[in-house]
Parts: C-alpha cells; sequence; structure tokens
C-alpha cells in the first residue's frame, strides 16, 4: 500500500478515534453493567416472588390479572401487557395517565401470571441500572441525545476499520501479536495498543454497528407507524378509541389461535405508541433464541374483539429488534455474557492506551520544536 494512502487512513483512524473517544468510553464502562443488568437489578432490589405454583397451573384471565392489579391506580390507564422474558410466572403492565401519553414516563406493575395477583410497582428511575441505562442510551438527552451517541457510534465504526487497513502495513515487519517488551514504553503500549484492537475488532464492529442502529428506534418505529401500520389501520384512521375495550384475554387467545406455533411478547393497547386508536396489538414471537425477538403483530378490533389483520414487520424493524439484543450479548445466556464484558473490559483498555499514546505524541512533538529565535537586539 502506498505510503500516501497509508497517511491518509492514519489521518481518519486519528481524527475518528480523538472525537469518539471520550464518549465511547463512557459507553463502554456503562455497558459492562448493563450486560448483567437483570442480574443487578436482582441483587439489589428486592423483589416480590410470584406464588411458587406447579408449571401445568392454568394461567389466570388476563381481564381478571388486569383488573387486580388497576385497583389500586383508578387515575391510570393500561398501554402495554408484557411477559417477561427472565420470570415466566410474570406479567408487567406499563401504565400512564393517558393512553397516548408518553410511555418513558410510565409507572410500571408487576403481576402473578398464574394467580393473577398484583405482586408490586417496580420503581426503576433513580436506580443504579436506570442511570446507567440513560447515560448509554441517550445522556438524558432524549431523542438528540441519541442521535449524537449514534454519531459517535459511526466514528467509532469508521475508526475500527480504518484502524485494520494500517494495522498491516504498519506491523508487516513483525510476527502477529508482537508487544516489544524490550522497547520504550510508548512502543510496548502502542503494541499493546494495536494487539487488543485486532482481537476485538470484530465484537468492536458488531457492537458499534447494532449500537448506532439502536440510536435509530425511535425513528424506525415512527416510519413504520406512518408507514405500514397506517396502511393496515387505513379504515378506521378517523375512529376514535372505544369507549368500551373488549376483552383482553380473548384478544390474546385469537391472536394465540392465528399464530399458534407463537407466544405473546408484549400487547399494544388502543391509542399507544404501537398501535392505532381502534385495536389491541398482540406482537406474538417465536420460540428460538433468535425468533424470540423477532415479533409479528395480530391486530385485534378492540371494540368488537374481532381479528383484524396480520403481517409480517418491515426489514428495518426486524434490524432493530434483531440488534437491541446482540448490543449486550442478550442472546446466549450467561456465557455469552461474560464473553460481552470481557471483549468490553479490553475495549475500555484500548480506548486509555489510545488516549495515552496521543498524548504522549504530542507532548513528544512539541519536545523536539526547536526553540522560536530571539529577535535581534534594536
Amino acid at each position: 500500500m502506498q505510503t500516501k494512502t497509508i497517511r491518509r487512513w492514519s489521518w481518519v483512524h486519528k481524527w475518528t478515534s480523538l472525537i469518539s473517544m471520550v464518549f465511547l468510553l463512557l459507553l463502554c464502562i456503562t455497558g459492562l453493567p448493563l450486560i448483567f443488568h437483570h442480574e443487578i437489578d436482582h441483587i439489589l432490589q428486592e423483589e416480590v416472588e410470584p406464588a411458587n405454583l406447579p408449571a401445568d397451573t392454568p394461567r389466570a384471565n388476563l381481564d381478571v390479572l388486569v383488573k387486580n392489579s388497576m385497583e389500586g391506580f383508578p387515575s391510570q390507564v393500561v398501554q402495554f401487557l408484557i411477559w417477561d422474558r427472565h420470570e415466566p410466572n410474570v406479567i408487567g403492565l406499563s401504565i400512564g395517565e393517558k393512553p397516548d401519553s408518553d410511555p418513558t414516563n410510565n409507572r410500571f406493575l408487576r403481576a402473578d401470571a398464574q394467580t393473577g395477583k398484583l405482586l408490586e410497582e417496580v420503581k426503576f428511575r433513580g436506580t443504579f441500572t436506570y442511570i446507567m441505562f440513560k447515560l448509554h442510551v441517550d445522556l438524558f438527552a432524549g431523542l438528540p441525545g441519541k442521535l449524537f451517541l449514534g454519531f459517535m457510534g459511526l466514528l467509532f465504526v469508521i475508526a475500527v476499520i480504518s484502524g485494520i487497513v494500517i494495522y498491516g502495513p504498519s506491523m508487516r515487519k513483525l510476527d502477529f501479536g508482537t508487544v516489544r517488551y524490550g522497547r520504550s514504553r510508548f512502543i510496548r503500549w502502542l503494541d499493546l495498543h494495536n494487539l487488543l484492537g485486532v482481537v476485538t475488532i470484530v465484537w468492536a464492529l458488531v457492537v458499534g454497528g447494532t449500537g448506532v442502529i439502536n440510536t435509530w428506534a425511535d425513528l424506525v418505529i415512527k416510519i413504520w407507524q406512518f408507514g405500514q401500520l397506517a396502511e393496515i389501520t387505513a379504515q378506521y384512521k378517523d375512529a376514535p378509541i372505544p369507549a368500551q375495550l373488549t376483552s383482553i384475554n380473548e384478544a390474546v387467545k385469537i391472536a394465540t389461535e392465528r399464530l399458534p406455533d407463537k407466544t405473546p411478547s408484549f400487547v399494544a393497547y388502543p391509542g399507544t405508541t404501537f398501535s392505532s386508536k381502534s385495536h389491541y396489538i398482540v406482537f406474538m414471537k417465536g420460540n428460538t433464541p433468535l425468533t424470540s425477538r423477532l415479533v409479528t403483530p395480530v391486530l385485534v378490533n378492540a371494540a368488537d374483539g374481532k381479528f383484524s389483520d396480520t403481517r409480517e414487520l418491515p426489514w428495518y424493524v426486524k434490524t432493530l429488534l434483531v440488534s437491541q439484543p446482540l448490543h449486550f450479548g442478550d442472546y446466549g445466556g450467561m456465557p455469552l455474557k461474560i464473553i460481552w464484558a470481557i471483549l468490553d473490559v479490553l475495549t475500555i483498555i484500548v480506548l486509555i492506551t489510545g488516549i495515552y499514546l496521543w498524548f504522549k505524541r504530542r507532548r513528544s512533538s512539541k519536545v523536539a520544536q526547536p526553540a522560536p529565535a530571539l529577535a535581534p537586539a534594536e
């Protein structure tokens, strides 16, 4: 590769790394506990456990479960029902002031899926994992924060790619993975930086790429709402939210009958972010590690309880759904989480060594500059 080309790629690597490095360090540090967020929450928060009934115990009627759970919250409405991925005997209720209120401000309840009784209200805000999550996702700045971090993630991906390009020529006279311990500290840190950078290349591209995609989540959902969902529900666009909603239990039953090889993941009530004003949308998931992240919406008319439609989600929504758990290594249970954590720590070391090398090189260049000549005496 020509020297001029190497210099150009080195310039790209230098500046994309420098611009994004501090924020990437923040993302790696906050992302580390989020890999184990469920385990950390379980340790730090005392949760009311569901009744320990036999696995074949019939599930509670969802209408009864919702009624029991909402008795203490008369001014609130249910926006979403969520089947807990980690606790199969728990169903979550996300509740807000109005059907169309911002779900990020919702309260969250846990109910026993077998007895139908309310277990507790979960307090997320102010917890350790909530703070880490908000810093990691949007810096407590909402959509602008997400898009900004998405841009930093894009710079990170470019930095990784440019690092790959310049690694080969820069190390062509050395064996792969060489760390020259007999040389100066700067050379040792440079070799360590290069080695760990190469080791984490695939992981960095996967996590960086999925992180960028995840920052577009709000926009992706809006595109789906104004695209496919609007098309499906076009004949109901001027209809108000039904004054009396039909049975949620029957709506889930209809969805299960339509897609018998899938199970419920969550239900969006009429008027909420993921639904129309006239429908329950029951999102059904598969039963494998991958298909359990891909959902298929089933629309049930909330006024008369009749099936309306079901369609596969468009590719851009599926891409988002696959990228979200992949970003945190939440596909292969604890072994994959541990691998993700190790690679995260190695990436933190890469970032720290990169910062050190830049400061060291900058200081050396200043020292090497000749002192300015004194002005001639008059």
